[in-house]
C-alpha cells in the first residue's frame, strides 16, 4: 500500500520532538452517497473508524450527501467555492465532466509503477471502462454494480414455470412475464410479470436492453453518441411493447426506488434493479428468489454502474497522499469483501473474491457469483462530456416513447441530434 506522507517523511528532528509534541494530523473528508437499501452507511462508518484507529495521524470524516445527484452537486459546488473535499464517491459517469471542469486529478500521480501494476491492474476491466481515459486513472471503483434480474421463485412455480431457471433471452422473458401476469375477475392486474424501472436511472436500465440488442450508446472518448442506431430503436420498441402491446408491465413511468418493495409485496414477479440491492432483497423478500443475467438478444450484456472514488485537486499534497492511502486500504481485499457482503455491491477486484470471508459468503449466497460473473458481459455505463445534459436527452426520449408521445425512432433521432450539438465541439 502507498504509505502516506506522514509515515514516510518523519525526520530525525521530528523523532527527537516526538515525546513532547503531539503528532500533526491530516484532516480528510469525503462525500458519500447512499443510493440503495442495505447497510451502506453503517459499513462505511465502521470501515472509516477502523482506518482511523490504525492511522492516528489521519482524521477522516465521511459526509453522507444524499443521493448520487445530491452528492455530486455538493462536491462540485464545494470545489468551485474553494472548499473541496479531498475525496468523493460519485457516479463513475461523472468522470468526463469532472475532468472538463478541472476539479480532479488522476491517482497515477501518487502511485509508483509497482502500485499501478499491483493495485490498479487488479480491478475488473469492466469497471475500469468508466474509470480511465487518456492513459490516466481518474476514478477508483468502489460502490460498483450492474443491473441484474431478480425473480420470485414461488410465483414461477405457481405459473407453471421452472423456478430455478431464469429467462435467458427476450422471447423467454416475454413468455415468462405473460404467464406471471395475473388479473382479478374484473380484469385488474394483481401481479405484473415484469418491472423495469424507467424513472430514477432510466438510461441505465435501458442499457440492459440496448446492450443485448448489440448497441453501444457512446464511444470510449465520451464525445459521440449512437442514440439513433437501429439496434437502439429496436430495444426501445421492445421496452414500449412490454406494456402497450403485451400488457406484462405497467404503463407509464415506473419508479426506481419503489421497485424492491413492489417485489417484496408480490406486485411484480420479475424485477430489474442493481446488484447493490442484493442484501436489501435477501433481508426483506418473504419468498425464495433467483438472481440472473439480464436476458440476451444478440448477446448477453449490461452496463456497469455505481460510484468511484475521485481525488479532488484543491487539497494539500499531504492530504492527497493520505487520501490515496485510504482509498488503497478500503479497496484492499479484506475491506472490499466486507463492503460487498454488507451491501450487495460487487467487490471490484478479483482478489477480494479469494478471501475467506468472501468464499464463505458465496457458499451461503450463490447469487453473489452471478453479480460477479455478469461483468464478463458488461460494457461502460453511458458517460460523455456534459454528461448530465447528454443523458437527459436520452432520458427524455425514453419518457416520450413510453408515454406514446413519439415513436421510438422519432424520439431517439431527436435525442441524437441534441447530443451531437453538444458533443461535436469535443471532437
Amino acid at each position: 500500500m502507498l504509505t502516506n506522507f506522514f509515515k514516510t517523511s518523519t525526520t530525525a528532528a521530528a523523532l527527537a520532538l516526538a515525546t513532547s509534541v503531539p503528532a500533526f494530523a491530516v484532516d480528510l473528508e469525503f462525500y458519500f452517497p447512499v443510493a440503495v437499501g442495505g447497510a451502506a452507511a453503517d459499513t462505511i462508518e465502521a470501515l472509516t473508524s477502523e482506518y482511523a484507529a490504525a492511522n492516528p495521524d489521519v482524521n477522516i470524516e465521511a459526509i453522507y450527501a444524499g443521493s448520487y445527484t445530491d452528492a455530486s452537486t455538493k462536491a462540485v459546488t464545494a470545489a468551485r467555492g474553494g472548499n473541496a473535499p479531498q475525496l468523493s464517491v460519485l457516479l463513475s459517469t461523472e468522470m468526463f465532466t469532472l475532468i472538463d471542469e478541472d476539479l480532479i486529478e488522476p491517482f497515477d500521480t501518487y502511485l509508483t509503477e509497482a502500485e499501478k501494476s499491483e493495485w490498479i491492474d487488479g480491478f475488473f476491466p469492466a469497471f475500469m471502462q468508466n474509470s480511465q481515459t487518456g492513459g490516466n486513472t481518474w476514478g477508483i471503483p468502489f460502490q460498483r454494480s450492474t443491473p441484474v434480474m431478480y425473480w420470485n421463485k414461488e410465483a414461477f412455480a405457481k405459473a407453471g414455470l421452472n423456478p430455478d431457471v431464469a429467462p435467458a433471452n427476450w422471447d423467454e422473458l416475454l413468455n415468462a412475464a405473460t404467464a406471471l401476469t395475473e388479473k382479478d375477475d374484473a380484469g385488474n392486474v394483481t401481479q405484473w410479470g415484469l418491472r423495469i424501472p424507467s424513472a430514477g436511472f432510466p438510461y441505465w436500465l435501458f442499457q440492459g436492453l440496448s446492450t443485448p440488442a448489440g448497441a453501444i450508446l457512446a464511444n470510449a472518448d465520451g464525445n459521440k453518441t449512437n442514440f439513433d442506431d437501429p439496434k437502439v430503436v429496436r430495444a426501445l420498441q421492445f421496452l414500449v411493447d412490454l406494456s402497450k402491446s403485451h400488457g406484462v408491465m405497467a404503463e407509464g413511468s415506473i419508479d426506481w426506488g419503489a421497485t424492491p418493495k413492489a417485489f417484496f409485496e408480490g406486485e411484480s414477479a420479475i424485477i430489474w434493479t442493481s446488484t447493490g440491492n442484493l442484501t436489501n432483497i435477501r433481508i426483506n423478500a418473504p419468498f425464495d428468489f433467483g438472481v440472473g443475467f439480464l436476458p440476451a438478444d444478440e448477446r448477453f450484456g449490461a452496463p456497469t454502474g455505481g460510484g468511484n472514488f475521485y481525488l479532488f485537486k484543491d487539497s494539500s499534497e499531504e492530504q492527497k497522499d493520505a487520501a490515496v492511502d485510504f482509498v488503497q486500504w478500503i479497496t484492499a481485499p479484506e475491506q472490499a469483501a466486507k463492503w460487498s457482503i454488507a451491501t450487495g455491491y460487487v467487490a471490484p477486484r478479483a482478489d477480494a473474491w479469494e478471501t475467506d470471508a468472501m468464499k464463505a459468503y458465496v457458499e451461503e449466497v450463490p447469487a453473489a457469483l452471478i453479480t460477479r460473473d455478469h461483468l464478463e458481459h458488461a460494457v461502460a455505463e453511458l458517460s460523455t462530456y456534459e454528461n448530465a445534459r447528454v443523458t437527459s436527452f436520452l432520458n427524455d426520449a425514453l419518457a416520450a416513447a413510453i408515454a406514446g408521445e413519439k415513436t421510438p425512432k422519432e424520439a431517439l433521432a431527436e435525442a441524437q441530434a441534441q447530443a451531437e450539438a453538444v458533443l461535436s465541439s469535443y471532437r
